[in-house]
């Protein structure tokens, strides 16, 4: 027990001393190096020459450069990835401070050629290459601007993709059909990474593609109104959503590549480099700015209440007072930050008023389902002090319920299997928005142990049904916002359990055994970000602290006393709680499988003491 009390404390004392002075935790939320080396591109191509700033975020870009002269985006990719080798070698030469017969850069480009030059890229790096004259756009749009018109009652309309989607649509939208490209006198020439002849549909690659566009191109032409008018309506809707949906700080929605794509599009619409709603987008952005390890990240978004969400109702299951300040600071800066006005969910769900929250600390209009249910967690201390705020976002919860029975991210029904026939690649994750079983989990956990739901009420009984649904054959399940199904599967256990279905029920013990398979001999779990693209479990061979405790509360959940697998997995976390090397470096989350991976800095903290002070609760506190 006193090892175990040791372990907790030690975490306790860590995340009091993280604290930020609102009470809020800024733990980076690190995506490798993709937007160090775009902010680079920006800053040049907008002629804001802020040289220390460029230089710092170079010598990142460098710092993590393989061998071979790749990047990649995780440790077990393979040899690299050309796509963010390629930007990373764009950034490096357009910065200035380095040339092409550099040892590093000549390294990196016969990487790139000898791994199908820049043809080989993915879109979201063609499209970057694209407008800023590297890269030639394909004859057609991929996707054309009236398609933003068209009614909602058309199988495909702007609102029926996700919210990322339509934050990355919009902007794209408007680049691709004026085949927008700027360049300026410190552009570097990529023409020498072409390995093959570009072919004009390069972007489109079937013809079950080109029948969808079809498709929506007829569309298009039964809305009423002259093409000439239609089409300026359509760039003018694309530009006004954008401009609708900035943030304070800004930028759109919080997110770096939106707002990057949304400069581009503004340039395009002949706004000035200088113009102030292109100014604020920058200082946006680089508000965002984090310090790693001495170099500067420009991170993605901010984490601040996604962070203090999880770490808020986390030392509380630990035993720290609600009265404590830590806990009073942490939700009095959660409460701040509850949203109160209505955003695009309210499209797909009318007539329910705001009471969600966000991810980051600037998101004021685009609450998701896991922020609300941490954040819940955390403030359900409180009660009834907060009846006011617990009922809105208990009733914006519950109301996000998707029709199959399970919870999606951020709006309901956003699944539609005609987006993945898009000519976007990724399209099945950028532009819909399922039920996923990392977060139908969650929500049960949440109604099950906070609140007085009861487990016989028809939004649970549909959340219940819908996990076991969807349960792999082996036994786990998918998680689409972490890595991957030990993440799926300790959401899924733990939400049953806690809405009552039993630990023997054949899909418990069923997961449970999937996971004791799949234990590592120290004791540990750990599972590589392979597994989503692969859409299978493939082991890491080495065990992290935050898979292993994963694996573990979930174990605890579903057993009456502490086994062998536990214990082993409990000594590994006791003997780890202080690793420094790539593991802890290693992703945990995903956005876009086999394309954008998160290395969540607070989760080696918050998921080893969730799942040791359960272990201590329910088996050391008994004995």
């Amino acid at each position: 027990m006193l090892e175990t009390k040791k372990g907790i404390e030690m975490l306790i004392e860590k995340l009091r001393r993280d604290q930020s002075p609102d009470g809020s935790w800024n733990y980076p939320f690190e995506t490798g190096i993709s937007t160090d080396a775009y902010m680079v591109i920006l800053l040049r191509t907008l002629e804001i020459n802020d040289e220390e700033f460029i230089y710092d975020l170079t010598r990142r870009i460098l710092s993590k450069q393989e061998k071979n002269g790749a990047w990649k985006m995780f440790y077990d990719e393979g040899n690299g990835n050309v796509s963010i080798t390629i930007e990373a070698y764009y950034a490096l030469l357009y910065s200035g401070y380095y040339s092409k017969d550099d040892t590093q850069l000549l390294k990196a480009k016969i990487f790139i050629q000898e791994n199908g030059g820049i043809d080989a890229v993915s879109i979201l790096t063609k499209i970057m290459l694209a407008l800023t004259g590297q890269y030639k756009w394909p004859p057609f749009s991929p996707l054309p601007i009236e398609a933003i018109l068209l009614p909602k009652s058309f199988p495909i309309n702007f609102y029926s993709f996700s919210v990322f989607g339509r934050a990355n649509l919009a902007p794209t939208m408007i680049l691709a059909e004026q085949k927008f490209s700027i360049k300026t006198e410190k552009s570097p020439n990529l023409s020498d990474l072409y390995v093959h002849r570009q072919h004009d549909d390069q972007w489109i690659r079937s013809s079950e593609l080109r029948s969808l566009l079809s498709f929506i191109e007829n569309g298009v032409k039964n809305l009423i109104g002259i093409p000439e008018q239609l089409h300026q309506l359509a760039i003018d809707r694309a530009k006004n959503y954008m401009i609708a949906h900035l943030e304070p700080d800004g930028s759109l929605y919080s997110y770096f590549g939106a707002t990057y794509l949304m400069i581009f599009a503004f340039l395009a619409l002949g706004y000035k480099k200088t113009d102030p709603i292109i100014r604020n987008a920058i200082d946006g952005i680089r508000a965002m700015k984090s310090t790693i390890k001495g170099f500067p990240h420009m991170q993605y978004t901010t984490a601040n209440v996604w962070n203090t969400a999880l770490i808020g109702y986390t030392l509380q299951s630990a035993g720290v007072s609600d009265v404590d300040p830590m806990v009073t600071n942490a939700n009095g800066y959660l409460l701040s930050r509850q949203h109160t006005k209505l955003g695009d969910w309210a499209i797909h769900n009318p007539n329910i008023p705001p009471g969600g929250w966000g991810f980051s600390n600037v998101n004021t209009m685009n609450p998701d389902v896991d922020d609300t249910t941490a954040a819940l967690r955390s403030i359900s201390s409180m009660y009834p002090i907060v009846n006011n705020e617990w009922a809105f976002g208990n009733k914006w919860l519950l109301s996000m319920q998707n029709n199959d029975g399970g919870w999606p991210a951020f709006e309901k029904n956003i699944n539609s299997k005609l987006s993945e026939f898009l000519p976007i690649e990724k399209g099945e994750y950028l532009l819909t928005d399922p039920s996923c079983a990392d977060i139908t989990g969650r929500v049960l956990e949440f109604y099950g142990n906070y609140t007085v739901q009861s487990v016989n009420h028809p939004s649970i009984e549909k959340g219940i049904s819908w996990l076991l649904k969807n349960q792999e054959k082996d036994g786990s399940w998918y998680g689409r916002w972490g890595i991957c199904y030990i993440y799926g599967t300790w959401a899924a256990i733990t939400g049953l359990h806690a809405t009552h279905i039993p630990k023997n029920h054949p899909a418990i013990q069923k997961a449970v055994n999937w996971l004791l398979q799949i234990q590592n001999g120290d004791g540990g779990w750990g599972e590589s970000c392979k597994s989503d693209s692969k859409k299978a479990y493939i082991p890491l061979q080495v065990s992290t602290l935050t898979h292993t405790a994963w694996a573990l509360d979930a174990l605890i959940a579903a057993s009456e006393e502490p086994t062998t697998a536990i214990n082993k997995g409990i000594n590994y976390l006791l003997n780890s709680l202080d690793k420094d090397d790539w593991t802890t470096d290693y992703p945990k989350g995903q956005g876009i499988p086999g394309t954008y991976y998160i290395h969540y800095h607070s989760y080696r903290y918050i998921f080893p003491l969730l799942a040791l002070s359960h272990y201590q609760r329910k088996f050391e506190n008994n004995e």
